[in-house]
């Protein structure tokens, strides 16, 4: 996860909690801002995390999957291993959790196509060196508290779409205190909708978490093949795809 602040500001710090199995990391409180499961480091432990990987459904081959918020390294670390062809760039503020990721959550090292790099996710869309180099954009960025989305603004939802290639997608976990979590999840998927073609959302999961996938391109959905892709992605990855499609579909008839 990550949080929006000046660099001289301090960091918050990590701390690792261990149940049953799991490892998690918080920010200077209870919150979980990620997980992975001791056994199975490169699978994805958490349901909401797994979502954002429903781009899946419509791109096999991806490029460059860059993520905006680094948290426990779980979608880093899966994208590194299961796209073996592909560039992965993650961007963190928070040193401490870099570090974190690497001494507690199994991080690999940087190399010729993993990247894992300090810096502010709204300085890294807006720099015009990297508009139009991206397949995927997975962001997930949250203070320390895990309030509301640290960014979530309109013109940081347009700079990330001008990081995206033509048929380019973007995920992002919309999750919030549950006292302003309505307003903070509608005006993020307005601002979505006005930097997209095409936003949809999956049905909230644990802890109010709503991920969303925003189209550069509008996509034609036939359910009968995205049904066929969620069954190659369930034996390739272990991911649960076909529930991603159910809740593609119930959004769908629910809008018409």
């Amino acid at each position: 996860m990550y949080r929006a602040q000046q660099r001289a500001q301090t960091h918050p710090e990590v701390s690792i909690s261990e149940f049953i199995g799991v490892r998690n990391l918080h920010l200077s409180s209870d919150a979980i801002q990620g997980s992975m499961r001791l056994a199975m480091p490169d699978q994805i432990e958490l349901e909401y995390v797994q979502q954002m990987m429903m781009w899946l459904l419509f791109k096999k081959d991806p490029r460059h999957i860059a993520q905006l918020g680094l948290g426990a390294a779980a979608l880093t670390k899966f994208c590194y291993r299961q796209f073996p062809t592909a560039n992965i760039t993650a961007i963190e503020l928070n040193p401490h959790v870099i570090n974190a990721c690497h001494q507690h959550f199994k991080l690999p090292d940087n190399d010729e196509r993993l990247q894992v790099i300090e810096m502010d996710a709204m300085d890294f869309v807006t720099d015009h060196r990297h508009h139009r180099s991206l397949d995927v954009l997975q962001v997930d960025l949250y203070d320390a508290a895990a309030e509301a989305p640290a960014l979530g603004s309109p013109a940081f939802y347009q700079a990330c779409a001008d990081c995206l290639t033509d048929d380019g997608m973007l995920t992002v976990n919309l999750f919030g205190n549950p006292d302003n979590y309505e307003a903070n999840c509608t005006a993020n998927l307005e601002a979505l909708e006005a930097a997209f073609d095409a936003v949809v959302w999956l049905p909230m999961v644990h802890d109010a978490n709503t991920v969303a996938i925003a189209f550069k391109q509008s996509p034609s959905v036939d359910f009968d093949a995205l049904y066929e892709r969620a069954t190659e992605i369930r034996v390739t990855t272990k991911l649960p795809a076909a529930k991603w499609v159910n809740g593609l579909k119930a959004w769908m008839q629910g809008a018409d």
